[in-house]
């Protein structure tokens, strides 16, 4: 369902991605075999019974809740967030607001203040429950909750995605009786975005997970003896990478991607990015980003390579409106249909910048909707997974994020974190 295609510099031989790629079936199946590879066969071989179940929630939630409040942070948020806003956002009454993404006071502000006057449920979404970011949010709109509805009410609006035996918020789940849903043990939060840590939001949303996972399938299925399209964009990446590009971008000419990008820039700098290798990865949403950092792909540093997620999809009945005279000097677009202009102008964007010296790749999807998202998904997973296998790293762990944790935890003060720091010592370096 997806197609990758690349227009590569001179002196990047494609006889040596295809060098790069052909042991790709047997790192699937190493992928397969590691304990963190549950997501692999995910689409084919996911639990159908809380997949219903899962389904039956969101109802209730959307008659019970004008909104939902979502608490996770990284791979427990980012996935949901990003298909919900790149299929057009949510479709019914209960709108879906997240919190708990990072320590920002002025954002939880905002959250709480939407959440006054209103009907609302949480999703808290987090395998262990002691992730400060969510686990400071999950206090303070459980509060809220409670003062609301009483303690009772609250627990029946609290639906915890969390590990299925063990854990903080494992245990208040039963022991309040929160709806729980699982967290599987053998999928890292990155890859997660297709079971229960996102499919329960994006269900609430009113998008059709059963398309979701359908496509998916369907991709799981083209890339499954020897990775296919997948392949070659990881062989691609890897190539350019000991070319000198270490640097990729990745672009997009829908505003509503933005959610996505962020997604992949977790899944692949997180999965990539440790023992001092791994590609940097950059985002921009053009035309937007033409206009700021467009100066920079055209005419910077040649480190860089770059990456446009598309569509084959033609939207049409929004035109550039006829007028009399031609002030603006766009009398040569009327009666045109904007889309059309965005596609060419995606065109001319990939054709400046390889003139200026940027390999440009393509991923390309028929259209944007719940099959075609899922098939994305499933598309840059396997990217990712292989081209970390081809670097030589583990892409499903994340060694570094332990660090700032840390040293985090000791500016705090917390218990078992090294000497408790001096009031003095505490500021913000």
């Amino acid at each position: 369902m997806i197609k990758y295609e690349v227009k590569l510099l001179e002196g990047i031989e494609r006889k040596e991605i295809e060098e790069k790629r052909s042991g790709a079936a047997a790192l699937i199946e190493k992928m397969r075999g590691d304990e963190f590879g549950g997501w692999v066969d995910l689409p084919e071989n996911y639990d159908k019974e809380e997949f219903a179940k899962i389904k039956a929630a969101a109802e209730r939630i959307r008659e019970q809740a004008e909104i939902l409040v979502c608490i996770g942070i990284g791979g427990s948020y980012l996935g949901h967030r990003a298909l919900i806003e790149a299929l057009g956002g949510e479709r019914g009454r209960t709108k879906i607001l997240f919190a708990g993404n990072s320590l920002s006071a002025r954002e939880l502000r905002k959250v709480i203040a939407e959440v006054q006057g209103k009907d609302f449920a949480i999703n808290v979404i987090s395998k262990s429950g002691t992730t400060t970011e969510p686990a400071i949010a999950f206090r303070v709109f459980k509060k809220l909750l409670i003062e609301k509805y009483g303690e009772d009410e609250a627990a029946k609006r609290i639906y915890a995605t969390t590990d299925k035996s063990k854990g903080a918020l494992h245990d208040e789940a039963v022991d309040k009786g929160y709806e729980m849903f699982v967290v599987p043990d053998n999928i890292g939060g990155r890859y997660s975005v297709l079971t229960a840590v996102g499919l329960l939001a994006i269900a609430v949303a009113g998008i059709d997970i059963d398309k979701l996972m359908a496509g998916a399938k369907k991709e799981m299925e083209a890339l499954r003896v020897d990775g296919g399209a997948a392949a070659e964009y990881a062989a691609t990446r890897n190539v350019l990478l000991e070319k000198g590009y270490d640097i990729e971008i990745l672009a997009n000419f829908e505003p509503s991607f933005g959610q996505f990008n962020e997604w992949w820039k977790q899944l692949f700098g997180e999965s990539e990015g440790k023992d001092g290798k791994g590609i940097f990865p950059a985002s921009v949403i053009d035309s937007t980003d033409l206009h700021s950092l467009g100066q920079y792909i055209q005419d910077g540093r040649r480190s860089l390579f770059e990456t446009f997620v598309e569509t084959e999809e033609k939207l049409t009945g929004v035109l550039v409106p006829e007028m009399e005279g031609d002030i603006d000097g766009l009398a040569y677009l009327e009666g045109r249909e904007i889309d059309e202009i965005n596609k060419l102008a995606n065109l001319a964007t990939r054709e400046a910048h390889f003139v200026g010296g940027v390999s440009v790749g393509r991923v390309i999807m028929l259209r944007i909707d719940e099959e075609a998202i899922g098939a994305l998904i499933y598309f840059f997973e396997m990217s990712c997974a292989l081209s970390g296998l081809m670097l030589g790293v583990n892409p499903f762990n994340q060694p570094g994020v332990e660090e700032y944790k840390t040293k985090m935890f000791e500016r705090l003060g917390k218990p078992g974190y090294g000497e408790k720091s001096k009031p003095e010592d505490r500021s913000v370096e």
